[in-house]
């Protein structure tokens, strides 16, 4: 019998319905092995443990009393350290932040509360989720646990490892260019970037990076992943635009026939960042699996690949640090600081010319989809790197030079607006995990939901366990 923590979030709340499973059972399970196991992995920065055993307790009381009971009552889950919770410490791993408490919920956040969950506290990220290794001079690095040398990635690291390693059943994390894929395929966990404006970015902001970013599920199976989609998807009054609701429940996708898709594969990806041999293979094995399963799978080059591309994208992604008025540049960790600084000397019209330069690259990429169902690419062109890979480099612009190299793949997704997914169906020879990355139309979540359960039937990977765990 699979040990408890490991349980699905949906299997667990079902025992926890049915009396068989105690929240405060559930959650002293959670807390033990976070204070056994977090000092090797470092994914949580705020531990809210008092708050949590409280709302354990209420929630039992709940069940006892009959109560009409939300989704997943009583089931535990971490909140990535870069959303906004309620009365809960957050701090963007952003030093001049370290004591914020928020007096307000997100979107996500309050849907997640509503659901019933039990949070546990918030998990690590790097500074304002600039790179995609999970490491800050404020809350330290975060390790993956297949391999404590090695990050989980990022931005969303800290909530990746934690899943792995068997600290949450579940996890919220959010994705500007690959940061809830890239920590998925990092720690051999399902990630899920959902479509532009299926999970509102309110009551504080409209958009988040012109559209890139949003937030999100990981999750240890396709369907917990579904389920906690669902809970976090829906329009908030006033967003600035929002997808289409499904035409039912994603949780009701799962284990629904895909049908015959058309899958185009490619290993080209946005810039000229070599793909490892190992990670080359794996996504070739998942094409192989593709087409055994009865998909028509076509290799092509995608001409996705624009000179220009990246000086646009990074006078997009440099006013990041202005969504936190009044900081000191100075006060920034380096890379950070010289892109607060750039953005501060960047005019508007260059800001707007960038805008215009994305939205048209997006138009002429969407079009791919008219010739496919899905796209494989790997998640990332490599297995993961060693902890402080990307700040071997002094200099913050070659910094972002190391983070571009692991995000050729992902970024597309976010500047287009499509869902995308990690599925962890492969490890290096080093016991590594590798992502395949599934990319879908234009707000068709539930395709690639279908298309993900499918892989995990006929592949599962729930069983694999890192060492820390």
């Amino acid at each position: 019998m699979t040990e408890v923590e490991f349980l699905p979030a949906l299997e667990q709340a079902r025992l926890i319905k049915d009396r068989e499973l105690s929240p405060v059972e559930l959650v002293d399970i959670y807390l033990d092995r976070i204070d056994r196991l977090d000092s090797k992995l470092n994914s949580f920065v705020t531990l809210i443990a008092d708050e949590a055993r409280l709302a354990a307790k209420a929630a039992e009381r709940s069940v006892a009393e009959g109560d009409e009971l939300p989704p997943f009552h009583g089931v535990p889950i971490g909140i990535k350290d870069l959303a906004e919770a309620e009365g809960i410490r957050t701090t963007f791993s952003c030093g001049p932040l370290a004591e914020y408490v928020p007096d307000v919920d997100n979107a996500a956040v309050r849907r997640i509360r509503e659901a019933g969950f039990i949070l546990m506290g918030k998990t690590n990220a790097p500074e304002f989720g600039t790179v995609p290794q999970t490491e800050s001079r404020l809350n330290g690095i975060c390790r993956n646990p297949w391999d404590t040398n090695f990050t989980p990635g990022g931005s969303s690291g800290g909530a990746a490892a934690a899943l792995a390693g068997g600290l949450l059943p579940v996890a919220h994390g959010s994705d500007g260019g690959g940061s809830i894929r890239i920590p998925a395929s990092c720690c051999g966990v399902f990630g899920l970037k959902p479509a532009r404006g299926r999970v509102s970015n309110g009551p504080r902001f409209g958009e988040i990076l012109a559209g890139f970013a949003t937030e999100g599920p990981i999750a240890r199976s396709v369907a917990d992943a579904a389920a906690l989609l669902d809970i976090m998807s829906g329009y908030e009054v006033g967003d600035p635009y929002w997808a289409p609701p499904p035409e039912r429940p994603f949780a009701e996708e799962v284990g629904v026939d895909p049908g015959a898709l058309k899958i185009g594969f490619t290993l080209v990806g946005g810039n000229e960042t070599p793909v490892e041999h190992e990670v080359a293979g794996a996504a070739r094995d998942t094409a192989s699996l593709l087409e055994s399963l009865g998909h028509e799978v076509e290799e092509f080059e995608p001409n996705w690949s624009e000179p220009e591309l990246t000086l646009h994208f990074i006078t997009i992604w440099q006013s990041g640090c202005c969504y936190y008025a009044g900081l000191d540049p100075q006060t920034l960790e380096p890379l950070n600081r010289v892109l607060a600084e750039q953005a501060a000397q960047t005019t508007m019209e260059t800001y707007v010319q960038a805008r215009i330069q994305v939205e048209a690259y997006a138009r002429r990429v969407v079009a791919l989809w008219n010739d496919y169902d899905v796209i494989l690419t790997p998640t990332i062109p490599m297995t993961p790197r060693p902890i402080g890979w990307i700040f071997e480099e002094e200099d913050p612009w070659m910094q972002l030079v190391r983070a571009g190299m692991v995000v050729p793949f992902s970024v597309g997704a976010n500047i287009t607006g499509q869902p995308a997914v990690s599925v962890p169906l492969h490890w290096s020879d080093a016991g590594l995990p590798i992502g395949s990355q599934l990319q879908g139309r234009p707000a068709d979540e539930a395709t690639l939901i279908r298309l993900s359960a499918q892989l995990e039937q006929a592949r599962p990977w729930a069983s694999k366990l890192p060492p820390v765990s």
